[in-house]
């Protein structure tokens, strides 16, 4: 009985030991075999985290280029703007500066076909209208002189009309001058007003008491340098030339 008891509590104690044995080797096999795999998951985890920081700043530098690519496009084609803005403005310079050189061209053509023109000028009538000491109104003797010469040059269709104020030698020749253009515009005014001549065809100067017809100191030698001559010239073929010299009496006294 005391052997059956002892091999029985013998038998526990050994199947009590193995089976400690056996979960100790169990928990030790587990963990050893699941120590790499942890492993390879952390690291798997952390090539993860690397590969998604990698691709956020891929990202980030992908959308800065973008961006920087949106500027450059943006700044290119306001440059091109710019660029054939400036186009755009040499071209109309280019074409001012043509259209002026054209111009330019024309008028010194018309010039010089003016000026070759002037050749084809002749005088066709004059006249003289005399004036009274320091004065430039008109006489009516003078108007009668200016009508018959407007009936004259109304005959023409290529002329113009020269007047040429002129003075004695009393006063300063400032004073002379201006008035010699006074009496040259008062006949030009007459022409113009009383016969609808073209302003544009009557040329005038005040020459003072330059080109004198007589230089003598007497009244009489004064009163013929008191005067304006007019002068028709024309370039019409048919037209024979005349000459229509009068002398009006000055109005006032010397």
């Amino acid at each position: 009985m005391s052997r059956n008891v002892l091999g029985a509590g013998l038998l526990a104690a050994a199947v009590l030991t193995g089976g400690c044995a056996t979960k100790k080797y169990v928990q030790e096999t587990t963990t050893q075999a699941t120590t790499p795999i942890q492993a390879k998951v952390d690291q798997a985890t952390e090539q993860n985290t690397k590969q998604d920081q990698q691709i956020t700043q891929l990202q980030g530098d992908v959308k800065g280029a973008d961006e920087r690519a949106q500027s450059g496009i943006s700044g290119a084609k306001e440059q091109a703007m710019t660029a054939q803005n400036h186009a755009g403005e040499a071209m109309n310079k280019a074409n001012q500066a043509n259209d002026l050189a054209n111009k330019d061209s024309q008028e010194i053509a018309a010039l010089r076909q003016s000026v070759g023109n002037l050749d084809d000028y002749k005088k066709v009538a004059d006249a003289t209208i005399q004036f009274a000491f320091n004065k430039y109104a008109l006489t009516d003797q003078d108007k009668a002189d200016l009508d018959n010469l407007a009936a004259t040059s109304a005959k023409n269709k290529r002329y113009f009309i020269a007047l040429e104020g002129f003075t004695d030698q009393v006063g300063s020749k400032q004073y002379n001058e201006a008035l010699s253009r006074k009496r040259a515009d008062a006949v030009a005014q007459y022409l113009v007003a009383k016969h609808d001549i073209p302003i544009f065809r009557i040329h005038t100067i005040g020459l003072g008491e330059e080109k004198l017809v007589d230089d003598g100191r007497t009244k009489a030698a004064r009163a013929k340098n008191r005067r304006v001559e007019v002068k028709v010239f024309s370039a019409d073929e048919s037209y024979s030339v005349s000459q229509l010299k009068t002398q009006s009496q000055p109005s006032q006294p010397q």
